[in-house]
Order: C-alpha cells, then structure tokens, then sequence
C-alpha cells in the first residue's frame, strides 16, 4: 500500500450507525482482529483483549443493556445549551442501532500491564501520565480495529462505554472485575450510504515551526464553531434517512 492508497482509505472510512445483518466472513474477522493485536503501546504493554460477540442473544442482550445507564448521559447533556448538543442526545433514547450489527468487539483493557513502563513517567511525564499513557494505548487498538475494517470493505460504529455501563457489560460477558471495558468496535455491513463527514482545513490546524498565532481560536471562536458544527452536520442516526 502507498501513502495515496492509505489516504483514500482514512478519508472514506466512515462511523456507521445501522447495519445489515449479513454475517462477516471469518477469515476477515480474525484479521480484523490481528491488526488491533499489533497496535502500538507504551513500553509494549500491550493492555488490550478482545471480546469477539456473534451470538445474536448476547448481541440483543449488550443492546438492551445499553438504555438504562446511557440515559444518565442523557439527562446530564440537556444541561447544555441545545444548540451543541451532542447529536445522539438531542432526543430521548430508543434501543441503540447497533443491535442488528453481527459483529461487536468488546475492547477490553488492563491497567496491570502499566506496569511494563518507567517508573518515573508516573512522577515527571505529566499530570495523570499514567491514565494518558493507558488510555492513548487502549485508542491505538481501537483505531486499528476500526482502520482494518474500512480496509476489508467493511464499516464500524466506536461505541463509548460510560462506568455504568461497564458494570452491566461485565456482568453479561462473565468479564474478571479487574479488566476495563473501554469500548466497543460494532462490525458489519452498511445498511446505508453515510454522507462525507466534515474536517477543518489543513492549512488551519498545521503550524510551521512554531505556533501561527493568526491561528488562535478564542473560547468565543470555540463555541461560534460548535454551533456552526451542529448546524451543518446531519445527525448520524438521521444519515441516509428519507
């Protein structure tokens, strides 16, 4: 693959939020999963493991699971001004489009493996260098999962994991009370074509050799942007709707 190949392939990945139920070869799976299994980490640490999810009654069971401790995220977000929002708690929560997904991997994460790196970037790195370090690791499997699937011409949803809901996936999936549920990478087929997502401008996120202070945001400039995100950005469980 050359760097053009690997562009056309980040610009064309795209967050999908209703899939067909068609099954997903194994023979792609398991490379999927390969390339999570080789994502980089501090001091190799390696704190990531897979739960693959196929059965369609867990599957149900995680989706179902789903509503209850998300609705605390929901009442919490209509503090914020309606007009930045997060879009998938604008309204009230119905069960999440990612049920009828064969596929989710459940990103799991061991915080025990922290300690393959120096001791020191506990004390000199930075404030909470030790959640950074584990989180940025954690991020890096992710993403891969999510890369190989655009890849194998698939599509994936990144499901965040709030502590509540943890506690619920934990007790479902018989998962050791020390491991971590840090995400869920939902894997399968597109039941839609998802619009081009919006990015800034190169030229306006890129500094040269020091920071470009014409480049500056303010906080005003900040939330002038949210808003103007907001507005232009169809919400993801509208795209592809009549």
């Amino acid at each position: 693959m050359n760097i053009d190949d690997f562009l056309n392939l980040v610009h064309t990945r795209r967050s999908i939020r209703r899939f067909k139920s068609d099954p997903v070869p194994a023979e792609l799976l398991e490379k999927i999963l390969e390339a999570g299994r080789w994502a980089m980490s501090g001091a190799n640490a390696q704190p990531w493991e897979f739960v693959v999810v196929q059965d369609a009654a867990t599957r149900a069971g995680i989706a179902d699971s789903w509503l209850k401790p998300n609705h605390e995220a929901y009442v919490i977000e209509q503090m914020r001004v309606p007009e930045i929002r997060h879009h998938h708690l604008r309204t009230p929560l119905t069960i999440p489009s990612f049920q009828d997904a064969p596929v989710i991997i459940v990103v799991l994460g061991d915080r025990r493996t922290y300690q393959a790196t120096v001791l020191g970037a506990n004390f000199l790195v930075t404030e909470g260098a030790a959640d950074a370090i584990y989180l940025k690791n954690m991020a890096n499997a992710t993403q891969m999962l999510h890369l190989a699937a655009a890849a194998a011409g698939l599509s994936s949803e990144w499901v965040s994991v709030n502590r509540l809901w943890g506690q619920a996936l934990k007790r479902i999936l018989d998962i050791p009370e020390i491991l971590e549920v840090h995400t869920l990478a939902v894997i399968g087929y597109p039941a839609y074509q998802p619009m081009p997502p919006y990015r800034r401008a190169l030229t306006d996120i890129v500094h040269h050799d020091k920071y470009e202070r014409n480049k500056y945001r303010s906080g005003e400039d900040i939330y002038k942007y949210l808003v103007t995100l907001r507005q232009n950005t169809e919400p993801p469980y509208r795209q592809g709707l009549p």
